[in-house]
């Protein structure tokens, strides 16, 4: 098994590529281990001293170093932690991968409807390519609220693709849309 590495825009973040399928569908964000239970190769990176996050995309497994771990220290023993699991057989996740695309009814359903697909097909894709993913959190009066994760939370470059990229993309779109604000 080769896996192949890449930087991403966040310099505390590396991406992995196994090629394998780590999740066919769906994302699973680890921001810490306390989190990583239902996952047998989040659990198995996290054993790896200095890491801090692992998340978990269709084709790639993102991981986050702690601010005091190296790289070149850190990364012999993070793809063998990925080898090892893939090679045990486990299950990547146990049970299904919840989705994180929340329901909004009433007057504002058609414009979220337009906000996602627009984030589906337009952003989500360019942002996993950077190893992380931005997930819809809600809409309340123009304002359209995203959750980042992966090698995209904590990334300083974040703030600049929410309110120059996206910002801008959906509010071109969408006239409702007056500004993006990333939650926690």
């Amino acid at each position: 098994m080769f896996i192949q590495t890449e930087t991403t825009p966040n310099p505390a973040t590396l991406k992995f590529l196994p090629g394998e399928t780590v999740l066919g569908t769906g994302t699973a964000d680890f921001p810490d281990a306390s989190g990583a239970s239902t996952s047998p190769l989040a659990q198995r990176i996290f054993s790896v001293p200095g890491v801090a996050g692992v998340f978990l995309g269709s084709d790639f497994v993102t991981v986050t170093k702690a601010d005091d771990a190296i790289w070149d220290h850190l990364k012999p023993s993070v793809l063998g932690a990925i080898m090892e699991h893939y090679q045990s057989g486990a299950p990547v996740m146990e049970g299904a991968v919840q989705s994180a695309h929340n329901e909004q009814a009433g007057e504002d359903a058609e414009i979220v409807t337009q906000i996602k697909e627009l984030l589906d097909t337009r952003v989500r894709p360019a942002v996993a390519q950077d190893g992380g993913d931005i997930t819809f959190h809600g809409f309340d009066r123009g304002v359209v609220y995203l959750h980042m994760q992966g090698a995209c939370a904590g990334c300083p470059s974040s703030t600049l693709t929410l309110k120059m990229g996206i910002e801008n993309l959906l509010r071109h779109y969408i006239p409702e849309v007056t500004e993006v604000r990333p939650v926690g």
